[in-house]
């Protein structure tokens, strides 16, 4: 038997390599099986696209992903071209054959992977043989009206036919591994081991099934996680097979894995294993060459949405938007996954707050959630066109002032600023003003929406009655579709609309990871999020006072609803309480943990599940001493010294003017920044070992 050989990791130019040198990458192939490869339906995608350029920097031109095949998809982001391994391209003609269309291109993202895709439509006359063989396989049967699970089942059985084509060709090496992502792959999972071909496989689930039906609910979830008749719950919802489909590729993979410690635990009691590694969602971290240029993004997009508050609120702007914040939930309608519930009875709270004490700030909170309807509100698009008509009124007026100022200046003369404006400019500016005159209040909503009477966002207002009255400090605007650039009312993409807001709130009941409060982090941007997210975990766990950096952590686990809710307004209050320049200070601690959320570190955790699957798949080929998955001790950001610079920290009964007090704070952003620039890369650091001496991985350097 040959020698097996040790598998671990070193870094050069801060990207993973293999130390092994009779370990070549080209002794491997690597396939990752997502329903979301080119597609996008969920989180899922952003994972893969985000985490493609690190694995291709690995894997070179041996990874490639594979997934379905949807035209409209395909022509917009995939570069046809011929697959340079021999062996992959005598597997698909021999597919191609047999009457299945698969396509082969590199995907147009960071990193530019190989991409496989099945077409599902062309294999569908193989749907009913398909079925029969995976029952015999698994017990599992598939109602024909679900046709989500059939897709699964079409898009398994050929994804287990291109891996059995594949492993034929081979007789020692390259040794391949499988990488499935979520139930819609699971089948092709399942397959593969019940035919034993000689592949590694790893299954991430990124959410269970059932834990997201019954968090939708309004169950008491995380309370009664041993409680649960699993088998009943999945009858009762009608997804008993799909529960099956993913509980049976759970425990068919060599190595499971999810993406936070709050899943694992989910995952232990819902699909009764524990997962083998858990990988962490990062993301393609792009820092500035000036630490200054997020600020004035987050400046330029705010004064951008600033005029979509002005033509929206027309007739009723008696607030300042110079002391006016922004803040914003987006993400999938799910109103009570998502805390949505939670987060507009905590503006009801903080709409009181407000007024009680009098302050003369104003909250303006975007409902960002895609939901069905007909079309722009009438009042919401006049609001746009009223406010044009003024910016053009001011500026004809301005140009007639201006040419009169300026021809009396030449003339040595000081103009009668009395005469300078005539009675047309008087009667124009007099209708222009007339025209800003409404009978009605802002309206709540951008859309006209399909079900308000049902919408539960839209309920919700009515019964806190936040209707945008003059005397309320906060107010709300529901906007029922992603955004886009090209929009007529608010042209902004997302990435600019988050820049320019002031704070993301996401009090999420059910969040196996929280892809929106991460992205906030990398520009800057603070955030509400709670214990129940993998994000907000995390965060806990790595950061020792995340409200100083800008990460407020309700605590949704421990504490009533009620209480979670009064956490969260006072959250709330005590950002509204801060100045501009403690908000300045606040954002660029913010961007400094995005190094945290960066593929660069937590690619390792992947790199460690495929390490482990190749132990456990070829253990006279791979060996693995036995330890934990990388550890991150030691990687933990520090309070700052000059907390607080918020009164998050230490609470005043009501608003006050920070203004006098700013100078005394001890801040030195260079310090500070210098500091968290250690604290990343110290316990990160993967040393190049010296010659002759070999650490098993797992004994990472922290």
């Amino acid at each position: 038997m040959p020698l097996a050989r040790s598998l671990s990791m070193t870094s050069l130019n801060g990207l993973p390599q293999w130390e092994d040198e009779d370990l070549p990458v080209e002794d491997l192939l690597l396939f990752e099986v997502s329903w979301e490869v080119t597609n996008k339906v969920g989180g899922i995608y952003t994972v893969i696209q985000t985490k493609a350029k690190i694995t291709a920097d690995e894997w070179g031109e041996n990874y490639f992903l594979v997934g379905p095949y949807f035209e409209h998809n395909v022509k917009t982001q995939v570069e046809a071209c011929e697959p340079s391994n021999p062996a992959v391209k005598k597997t698909m003609d021999a597919m191609k054959s047999e009457g299945c269309q698969v396509f082969f291109g590199r995907w147009l993202i960071e990193g530019s992977p190989y991409v496989l895709l099945f077409d599902i439509g062309s294999a569908a006359w193989n749907l009913d043989k398909w079925k029969g063989e995976f029952w015999e396989v698994s017990n599992i049967g598939i109602p024909f009206h679900d046709q989500e699970a059939n897709d699964a089942v079409i898009f398994g059985s050929l994804t287990a036919w291109f891996l059995k084509e594949l492993s034929c060709q081979f007789d020692d090496k390259p040794n391949i591994i499988a990488h499935f992502h979520e139930w819609q792959a699971g089948v092709g999972l399942i397959l593969s081991r019940s035919q034993k071909l000689p592949v590694a496989t790893i299954f991430t689930t990124h959410a269970t099934l059932l834990g997201r039906y019954l968090c939708a609910a309004s169950i008491d979830f995380y309370n009664n996680l041993d409680q649960f008749d699993i088998d009943k719950e999945a009858g009762d919802r009608q997804i008993y097979h799909r529960y099956c489909m993913e509980r049976a590729s759970v425990h068919c993979a060599h190595v499971f894995t999810t993406v936070s410690q709050i899943t694992a635990i989910e995952a232990e009691h819902m699909l009764k294993r524990s997962p083998d590694v858990v990988t962490p969602n990062g993301l393609n971290v792009k820092k500035f060459s000036a630490s200054h240029e997020f600020q004035n993004l987050h400046s330029m997009y705010k004064a951008r949405i600033q005029e979509f508050i002005r033509g929206h609120f027309y007739g009723h702007l008696d607030f300042s938007l110079e002391k006016t914040l922004f803040f914003f939930i987006a993400g999938r309608y799910e109103f009570s996954n998502k805390g949505a519930d939670m987060f507009l009875e905590a503006l009801s709270r903080l709409n009181f707050l407000l007024r009680v004490h009098k302050t003369d700030v104003t909250v303006i909170v975007f409902f960002i959630m895609p939901a069905k309807t007909n079309n722009f509100n009438v009042e919401t698009l006049k609001g746009q066109a009223v406010r044009k008509q003024l910016w053009d009124t001011a500026q004809s007026v301005k140009e007639k002032f201006g040419k009169k100022l300026y021809n009396a200046l030449l003339k040595g003369e000081i103009p009668d600023l009395n005469k300078i404006l005539d009675r047309d400019d008087i009667t124009i500016m007099k209708r222009a003003i007339f025209s800003t005159q409404r009978h009605c209040l802002p309206p709540v909503t951008t859309h006209n929406m399909i079900d308000d009477c049902n919408d539960p966002i839209l309920t919700t207002i009515r019964r806190i009655g936040l209707f945008n009255n003059r005397t309320d400090r906060v107010k709300v605007i529901l906007h029922p579709e992603f955004l886009s650039s090209t929009s007529p009312l608010l042209p902004l993409d997302y990435e600019e609309f988050v820049r320019g807001c002031h704070l993301g709130v996401f009090p999420s009941y059910y969040e196996p990871w929280g892809y929106t409060p991460a992205e906030c982090t990398v520009m800057g941007i603070p955030s509400v999020t709670t214990n129940l997210s993998g994000y907000g975990c995390f965060m806990q766990e790595h950061v020792a006072d995340p409200a100083a950096y800008g990460i407020y952590i309700v605590d949704r686990r421990f504490r009533s609803p009620d209480e979670s809710c009064n956490q969260l307004t006072q959250f709330l209050y005590a950002f509204c309480q801060q100045s501009r320049r403690q908000r300045i200070i606040q954002r660029n601690r913010t961007e400094r943990l995005s190094d945290l959320l960066d593929w660069r570190y937590l690619g390792r955790y992947y790199m460690h599940a495929r390490h482990l699957a190749l132990s456990r798949t070829f253990p006279d080929k791979f060996e693995m001493e036995p330890s934990a998955p990388p550890k991150t001790e030691g990687f933990r950001y520090p309070r700052p010294s000059s907390v607080p610079p918020s009164p998050s920290v230490s609470q005043h009964s009501s608003p006050q003017n920070s203004e006098d007090e700013e100078e005394d704070e001890r801040y030195d952003e260079e310090e500070e920044a210098e500091r968290d620039r250690q604290n990343i890369k110290s316990p990160f650091s993967l040393g190049v070992l010296p010659q002759g001496k070999k650490q098993p991985h797992g004994e990472y350097r922290n």
